[in-house]
C-alpha cells in the first residue's frame, strides 16, 4: 500500500509563495473538488470539498506562475500530515496533499 492522492478541482485562493534559505520555494493552495448526488428526495446535491496542498520547489514556482483562482487542475501527491500548539497551549493537527505531479486542465 502506498500514500497517494489523485485530484481533480479547481483552485480556490491565489497561491500564497514563501522563499527559505538556499532559495527553495513552498506554494499553498486550496483546491475544491465536487461530487453531485441525488438525495432520498430525488433532488440533485453537490458537495464541495476543500483540500489543502502544498508544493516545493520546481513545482512550487510553476503552481504558483501558472495556477490562478479558479484554474482546474489534476494533481498527485501524498497526504501530509502535522501538529502543532496554538497560543492557547492546544495541540491542533491539519492534513495537508504534498503534490509531487500537476496538470492544468484549463481557464476559470
Amino acid at each position: 500500500m502506498r500514500n497517494k492522492v489523485t485530484l481533480i478541482g479547481r483552485v480556490g485562493n491565489e497561491p500564497e509563495i514563501k522563499t527559505f534559505d538556499g532559495n527553495k520555494k513552498l506554494a499553498r493552495v486550496s483546491v475544491a473538488t465536487n461530487e453531485t448526488y441525488r438525495n432520498k428526495q430525488g433532488e440533485k446535491v453537490t458537495e464541495t470539498t476543500w483540500h489543502n496542498v502544498i508544493a516545493w520547489g520546481p513545482l512550487a514556482e510553476r503552481l504558483s506562475k501558472y495556477a490562478q483562482k479558479g484554474t482546474e487542475l489534476a494533481l498527485e501527491g501524498k497526504l501530509v500530515n502535522n501538529n502543532y500548539t496554538d497560543k492557547e497551549g492546544v495541540k491542533r493537527y491539519t492534513t495537508e496533499i504534498q503534490m509531487t505531479e500537476m496538470l492544468l486542465l484549463g481557464g476559470k
